[in-house]
């Protein structure tokens, strides 16, 4: 289930964000990005619908996904 990203709190989209981003084998090529730098870039992502939310109600996990 596709969640809208600017229906979540400020808050709840932080943890969902830094969450994904903070994932062991999360690759961002060959460069070193600080956690503010790689929450700002998937925040970017999904205002410009490169990214979306993904919600799975079995495990009440999400999760972001590209297009």
């Amino acid at each position: 289930m596709q969640i809208p990203w600017d229906r979540l709190s400020a808050e709840v989209l932080d943890a969902v964000i830094e969450e994904y981003v903070s994932r062991e084998g999360t690759d961002y090529g060959p460069h070193e990005y600080s956690m503010a730098d790689k929450v700002a870039q998937v925040r970017l992502q999904l205002r410009h619908g490169v990214a979306w939310i993904d919600f799975d109600p079995e495990t009440q996990t999400c999760h972001l996904l590209r297009k």
